[in-house]
């Protein structure tokens, strides 16, 4: 049996939209009407376009959301280890999911377990949906026997992801407000209260001190171009993302810098090397090659020198070379992970020593972010502070002048 995506009209003669499974449209549509509804249109379910948002594909179609892939990877490991059968796991998901998208997809995938494909190959039918990593480390399980486990170790991996995301950006967003606000209140400053007191200033004919002189300058600046500035600012960001997109040399070229930026550099590293660790470690312990997962962990990787890096590693250990040695060679990674693949290696428990490897670096990326965002708050103060200061000063020191000349 298929899926099939219909459009129908209820009996109130209202329009309702869903997911049915049949031998045939006909079939679907006699289904409808048995129900009291008139079909108007009913196909076959296909892959959607998804938006990318916080998608947790890298690329392709029919994308979803991580919190939707967390909730659904999770409900089939439940389910599988309840002991039931693959096709009324995946029937179950299906019509647990309140998304007709999610819904039709299931239920697409369903079909083709039922025809005889194995899991992984029909989630390969998604790709956005369910990237290489999360396909390989099924047809693993599927391999091995030990499909209950392994889903629920990507039940895990993917909510560490989605937990780590959303501490990152919960971070970010307070230093995000904090200098919108403070970059407001100065152009506020400059455009609304100076311009009403230089007119003071120009009815008194008196002389002005440089500093007055010069907070006017930037006053008539900032009323007469700061618009085409921040349209100019934001076509430089919209030209370096478009850039990097179409180029991948230029994108390696922005990556690189990153990389040479002190506390930039701890960040970026940090976020990659914790994802690519634990992705490795989920794999590596589902029974995928260590060649194959390190180049499907190498995907994960946002930083695309850090990914090349990676990629030569997997050719050196292909050829021979131990994992500790061929990452060593890049010079990319730091000497406390070199350590514990070492470690692993040595005492065959690679796959925990990754995991380790992994949690080491959240905790560390995590009190660098809290550490700088304590830190902006007091300096984004002093920031502020020091401005209002100069912008006070610099309208007090004539008015002060004007005081002793009337004296």
């Amino acid at each position: 049996m298929a899926a099939f995506d219909y459009v129908a009209l209820d009996p109130t003669g209202k329009e309702k939209k869903g997911v049915l499974e049949g031998d045939s449209p006909r079939q679907v549509r006699q289904s409808l009407r048995d129900k009291g509804f008139t079909p108007l249109s009913v196909e076959q379910a296909k892959e959607k376009k998804g938006g990318l948002g916080l998608s947790f594909s890298f690329s392709g179609r029919g994308s979803i959301s991580t919190p939707d892939l967390s909730l659904l990877t999770r409900q089939m490991a439940t389910l599988v280890q309840s002991g039931l059968p693959l096709e009324e796991v995946l029937n179950a998901v299906a019509h647990q999911s309140p998304k007709p998208s999610i819904k039709s997809m299931m239920l697409a995938i369903r079909s083709k377990v039922l025809e005889g494909h194995s899991l992984a190959n029909a989630l390969a039918e998604y790709p956005g949906a369910f990237p290489k990593l999360y396909r390989s480390t099924v047809a693993a399980g599927e391999h091995s026997g030990h499909l209950d486990s392994v889903l629920e170790s990507l039940a895990d991996y993917v909510e560490r992801q989605q937990m780590a995301v959303r501490k990152i950006k919960m971070a970010a967003i307070y230093p995000v407000i904090l200098s919108l606000v403070a970059i407001g209140v100065v152009v506020f400053l400059l455009t609304t209260v100076v311009p009403d007191i230089v007119e003071v200033f120009d009815t008194s004919k008196q002389e002005l001190p440089p500093l007055t002189n010069g907070l006017i300058v930037v006053s008539d600046w900032i009323m007469a171009y700061g618009q085409y500035l921040a349209i100019v600012l934001v076509l430089i960001i919209f030209m370096i993302k478009f850039q990097m997109s179409k180029s991948e040399g230029f994108e390696r070229k922005v990556h690189q810098v990153l990389l040479k930026l002190p506390l930039i550099k701890r960040i970026v590293q940090g976020a990659d090397i914790s994802r690519f660790t634990s992705t490795l470690s989920i794999l590596t312990s589902s029974g995928v090659p260590l060649v194959e997962s390190l180049s499907i962990s190498s995907e994960v990787m946002q930083n695309r020198v850090l990914r090349e890096a990676i990629t030569v590693t997997s050719e050196k250990v292909r050829e021979g070379s131990s994992l500790k040695r061929a990452l060593e060679q890049t010079g990319r990674f730091p000497p406390l992970m070199l350590y514990m693949v070492a470690s692993g290696e040595t005492s065959g428990e690679l796959e925990n020593m990754l995991k380790r490897t992994a949690e080491q670096q959240e905790r560390e990326l995590e009190s660098l972010i809290s550490t700088l965002v304590g830190l902006f708050e007091p300096l984004m103060l002093l920031f502020m502070g020091g401005i209002v200061m100069v912008i006070v000063m610099a309208i007090m020191m004539p008015l002060m002048s004007m005081n002793t000349l009337v004296n």
